[in-house]
Parts: structure tokens; sequence; C-alpha cells
């Protein structure tokens, strides 16, 4: 198990969310909850959940993977899952709206 605190607790977040999102997907009704803003997820949500699980066993957990900087605390906290900082995820979404 990873030592960072902020690991160990995403880490736990991202195993129950994978849990509840596979029982969803095979017909239970299970409650998830809905993408933050700027979460940087396609519709493929489960799948991001994998990813971010993969990153954490490898050691690239909390590096954002546009500018390469780390991606806050308190968004990691929020947001386990996300590939990019805030800065990145809104200039993504701002490019996107254009």
């Amino acid at each position: 198990m990873p030592g960072d605190p902020i690991t160990t607790l995403a880490l736990r977040m991202l195993l129950s969310r994978r849990d509840a999102l596979r029982a969803s997907r095979a017909g239970e009704a299970v409650a998830v909850r809905p993408p933050v803003r700027g979460a940087c997820l396609p519709p493929r949500e489960l799948e991001e959940v994998e990813a971010a699980l993969e990153r954490i066993e490898q050691g690239r957990f909390g590096g954002c993977e546009q500018c390469g900087g780390a991606i806050g605390r308190q968004r990691l906290l929020a947001v386990p899952e996300a590939r990019c900082c805030l800065t990145c995820a809104d200039a993504r979404a701002r490019d996107a709206n254009a």
C-alpha cells in the first residue's frame, strides 16, 4: 500500500468507485457520483478509474499528464482519477468550447 496519506485515501476511494461502477454495469442499482468539473473524464468513467489505479501502482499518481506538474492535493481528493491539474483541465475545457 502506498505510504503517502493522500495516495492511500485515493486508492481506497478508487477501489470503492471501481466496484460501484462494475456493479452498475452489471445492472445492479448503485448510486455513482456524477463527474466533477474539470475531471478530464470522457464517458469511459470505469476505464479512467482503472487507469488511476494503475498510475498508483506504477508510482505515477498525482502528476499532470499535460504539463508534467503536480496535481493539487485537494483536487486529488475530489477527483482521484484526474489525469491533469486544474489549470490544464480548464484550458482543455476552454479549447473544447471554442
